[in-house]
């Protein structure tokens, strides 16, 4: 698929098969988050793979939504500001990085047919505690990955006008 063709289709999925997802394309989505450019190279962050089957009652007090554990997959992002790259008027570039690294998983994802859905209005302190994460990373972001149910979605986007300065 051209790159401009997967920017296009990759829209927020709300409705998961149970299909599992091959272990070749969850290595092909890791290893474009890898990839993924970060300040300074530090990659400053760590990727949670949670698998949901037989979890989902306590995967809900992350995110209390049913088609949050509906894909056979969640993927986390944490930052580890400790480590990430810090600019000269003290600004930690680690959320940025892991924001970065969450639109490769969501665009590989996309690229091979998977749905995924962004998800930043999770419980952090029930996330903390359901996956028992070490005080150094920082929880940044989570998408279901799976295979998406039949849907119907209008992404709306504003006017290129009303986004752009030209300076």
């Amino acid at each position: 698929m051209d790159y401009f063709d997967i920017v296009k289709k990759r829209c927020s999925i709300r409705a998961f098969k149970s299909d599992e997802i091959e272990e070749e394309k969850l290595s092909k989505i890791l290893e474009a988050a890898r990839l993924a450019p970060t300040a300074a190279n530090k990659q400053a962050f760590k990727i949670l793979v949670i698998k949901t089957k037989g979890r989902e009652a306590e995967l809900k007090r992350i995110y209390n939504r049913d088609w949050f554990v509906e894909a056979p997959i969640i993927l986390g992002i944490c930052s580890i500001p400790s480590k990430a790259w810090v600019r000269a008027d003290g600004k930690n570039y680690g959320d940025i990085d892991a924001a970065i690294v969450m639109d490769h998983i969501v665009l590989a994802a996309t690229n091979l047919n998977l749905g995924t859905c962004w998800v930043g209005a999770f419980d952090v302190k029930a996330a903390r505690e359901v996956l028992k994460l070490d005080i150094s990373l920082e929880i940044v972001a989570f998408t279901p990955v799976g295979y998406a149910k039949e849907h119907n979605y209008n992404k709306i986007r504003k006017d290129i006008d009303e986004l752009v300065l030209y300076l």
